[in-house]
């Protein structure tokens, strides 16, 4: 693996998660409690013994920027790094205008590492991948470039590249956010999507992208404009994700993996983890989630009364964390967040910091960070009422309150 290089393209908007990236970067959202987004794909390269690492930034970078010095420093003593690469407007004045530009733009990176292949990875995706794996596949078929994907329902592969393949995995066909997604043969209601992770040899990469930075007319996209020029002329397989597997992966963990790309994904994908088996398993000791550690006290639940006992059930409960005479199910609490007595939270996201103050009651709900919810409050049992409070509600019907919300006394429901 000293032969890889890794890119981690995390310079998106995140639009469909308003308002979660109002004031951060898509990858920097919390997720899980404690973990940020990012995290997952870092520890994918990580465990796979990657440890050469650009993670290439753009939009409200700030957050991102913090969290990856201060949670993955690396040993540059044996060349190890994760270099934080902003947009820099190296090859004229403009950001990155796709996602093969993110990579023509920073070729002098590559450049100078000289290696063998180059892992160009999504920074915004929640799943566990053992990237070794995928190198041998794309080295058995002595592949110019590989792309991972994996079987999703045809009504949700309107949102990724849909992909043709023959009998031994190699590219044949390539849609681009189809309207009407051709599906896999042999498998109806299913198509093959695109996951966005890719592994090149260096010297067809380097190619293709310059090449792509001369026409005026491209999109300067993967997707929509370097695998569609490929395919017909260049050695480019598949990788069957449904086939990875990593130490301790328990059976249901197979294939996993998720587009947290708007508030239902987000929020599902966190109830994900808070099941007694879940499908996202946080706790295998084999194949390590790390992320910053705060320095903080053990969660703490107070009160034994009947009618004001702090418990929580099918739940994450993060350091910090003071579950005083509340009453939590299913829900994933970052740091420090306070449960006041005689409240309920259920089926909800609460973030760093959040205050709930006593009888109020929360169910289907995402509270960002620094949230003080009064006493009495109601939030998620009436989307309309949330909608003219200013709240977002989205099309799946969770409530979401943005980073530092300041709910009136008006709004009281008691």
């Amino acid at each position: 693996m000293k032969n890889v290089l890794g890119m981690i393209l995390a310079g998106g908007e995140g639009r469909r998660l308003y308002p979660l990236t109002r004031d951060r970067a898509k990858p920097a959202v919390p997720f899980g409690g404690k973990y940020r987004i990012i995290d997952f794909v870092l520890n994918n390269f990580v465990n796979s013994d990657i440890f050469k690492i650009n993670v290439l930034t753009q939009f409200k970078s700030d957050s991102l920027n913090k969290h990856i010095t201060r949670a993955w420093p690396m040993t540059p003593m044996y060349h190890q790094y994760i270099d934080l690469i902003p947009a820099q407007m190296r090859t004229g004045g403009a950001w990155y205008q796709g996602t093969a530009d993110a990579i023509y733009q920073n070729l002098n990176l590559i450049n100078d590492e000289n290696p063998e292949f180059v892992a160009v990875f999504g920074g915004d995706h929640i799943y566990k991948m053992d990237i070794r794996q995928m190198l041998a596949f794309h080295q058995e078929k002595e592949a110019d470039l590989t792309i991972a994907a994996i079987p999703v329902p045809v009504e949700e592969a309107t949102e990724f590249g849909v992909i043709e393949i023959d009998s031994d995995y190699r590219v044949i066909g390539w849609q681009e956010k189809p309207r009407h997604p051709k599906e896999i043969p042999g498998r109806p209601g299913w198509a093959l999507a695109s996951m966005g992770n890719y592994i090149f040899n260096r010297r067809v990469m380097v190619e293709e992208v310059v090449a792509d930075a001369e026409n005026e007319n491209s999109s300067h996209d993967f997707g929509k404009n370097i695998i569609l020029s490929m395919y017909p002329h260049r050695q480019v397989y598949v990788y069957d994700f449904d086939q990875n597997h990593y130490e301790g992966m328990e059976p249901q963990e197979r294939g996993y993996w998720r587009d947290v790309g708007n508030i239902d994904a987000y929020w599902e994908s966190n109830m994900d983890l808070v099941s007694v088996s879940p499908v996202f398993n946080l706790y295998n000791p084999k194949w390590p989630i790390r992320t910053y550690s705060y320095q903080a006290p053990p969660a703490k639940y107070v009160f034994a009364d009947e009618d004001r006992r702090g418990y929580a059930t099918d739940s994450l409960v993060c350091d910090g964390c003071i579950i005083s005479g509340g009453r939590l199910n299913r829900c994933v609490l970052s740091p420090y967040v306070r449960i006041n007595s005689f409240s309920e939270i259920e089926d909800s996201i609460l973030m760093h910091g959040v205050n709930v103050g006593r009888h109020a009651k929360i169910r289907r709900a995402i509270i960002d960070k620094g949230v003080d919810i009064p006493p009495h409050a109601q939030i998620g049992f009436d989307p309309e009422e949330d909608r003219a409070r200013g709240f977002y509600v989205s099309p799946g019907g969770i409530t979401v309150l943005a980073k530092d919300t300041k709910i009136k006394a008006r709004e009281l429901v008691t």
